[in-house]
């Protein structure tokens, strides 16, 4: 497999070669070692995966060197970029609850308008409703805070002050 491997980085721009060459096949034979030791079935995914991501880097370097950036070309979705906080699928997942509670506040006013019509408004109980939400929140607070504290007391604390026994010289 070592022999395939540095077959396939002649794939790469002679640049890149020269410069991560050693370093790569030190890399792939360390992680070849780790994969020795796993089953059949280990081994080969690992091997695909090498051979995947050779072929996929080769790629990735040689359009980099036509376009002259790193930064705008992604080929899988492992690529790292500072400036993004969270995976690109979050956009979509995002976009499709808010989908979802814009379709559930449309529901919730067809609901109103229809059975509701002569009922009252809810806004004159929303000041008590969450005047007893605030209280509840600050009663979980404080029963959390008591356990903890009582927890303190009871000789976990104590774990910090343990001092190991000396060593002993025969």
């Amino acid at each position: 497999m070592l022999s395939f491997y540095r077959w396939l980085l002649y794939l790469y721009p002679l640049g890149y070669r020269r410069e991560y060459k050693d370093e790569m096949i030190s890399v792939f034979r360390d992680a070849q070692a780790d994969a020795r030791a796993g089953s059949s079935s280990a081994r080969i995914s690992f091997r695909a995966r090498e051979t995947w991501g050779l072929l996929v880097g080769a790629m990735h370097e040689h359009i980099c060197i036509i376009c002259g950036s790193h930064r705008s070309i992604s080929f899988t979705r492992f690529d790292m970029r500072p400036e993004f906080r969270f995976p690109r699928s979050t956009v979509l997942l995002m976009s499709i609850i808010f989908g979802g509670v814009i379709l559930a506040m449309e529901k919730a006013n067809t609901i109103q308008v229809k059975y509701a019509a002569g009922a009252g408004s809810i806004w004159s109980s929303l000041p008590w409703f969450l005047g007893f939400m605030l209280l509840s929140a600050c009663a979980i607070v404080v029963l959390i805070w008591g356990i903890l504290l009582v927890l303190g007391q009871t000789g976990t604390h104590r774990l910090a002050n343990i001092q190991p026994c000396p060593k002993r010289t025969e």
